[in-house]
């Protein structure tokens, strides 16, 4: 039952993000902080008392308070949601390549994608980024989380073990699904691509255009 409920929120988060451009921006973020904050709050717990991923009620229930606090607050707030949104994408990419490269998913791909996470959401609330990097950046980590709730449906992945790096290793030994990774990713792109005046301004004009 966990990995069906993870399996479906990642591909809801991610399935936004691959087309964020599409629709409403202030709706499509908040789904992203929801799942990250799910993600946290369960992965927390499980860190903490040693047991599996979504192993205890606790888990349960600090995941589903921090994903209603994540969402809300991306909501309501610009910041939070493009540190969120950009945050959690660049701790993905970061964390991903390093287990990449052949290191085990430990301290060190976790502090790399921290630093990442933490560099790339900083600079994005710091700067006026357009919106084609939250395209681009939007889109792999959107091609991520549907290739990993795919994953999770089929039995290829287990919540378990979410915490672990298995999905980079999964993934890097499988033709497959990092063919559909790529090829996800790069439909996200081009899709969003596509909407050539939106591309042209920042994500703080879109954001609060969408306020008006």
């Amino acid at each position: 039952m966990a990995d069906i409920i993870l399996g479906l929120l990642a591909i809801i988060a991610g399935g936004a993000m691959l087309v964020a451009g599409q629709f409403v921006l202030r709706l499509i973020i908040p789904i992203w902080g929801f799942f990250a904050g799910f993600a946290v709050g369960a992965g927390l717990v499980a860190d903490l008392g040693n047991d599996r991923f979504l192993g205890t009620v606790l888990g349960w229930v600090l995941g589903l308070v921090l994903a209603l606090v994540f969402a809300v607050f991306a909501y309501f707030y610009y910041y939070v949601a493009i540190v969120l949104a950009m945050g959690a994408a660049g701790f993905a990419i970061g964390s991903g390549i390093v287990v990449a490269f052949g290191i085990s998913w430990n301290w060190v791909a976790v502090l790399v994608g921290l630093v990442v996470g933490l560099l790339v959401g900083l600079v994005s609330v710091l700067t006026n980024v357009p919106m084609i990097l939250l395209v681009f950046i939007g889109s792999i980590a959107g091609a991520v989380g549907v290739t990993g709730g795919i994953m999770l449906l089929v039995g290829s992945l287990n919540s378990a073990d979410f915490s672990r790096g298995d999905f980079t290793d999964t993934v890097s030994n499988s033709f497959g699904w990092s063919l559909l990774l790529l090829v996800l990713a790069i439909g996200g792109i081009l899709i969003q691509a596509r909407q050539r005046a939106l591309m042209r301004q920042s994500i703080h004009e879109v954001w609060y255009a969408e306020t008006l």
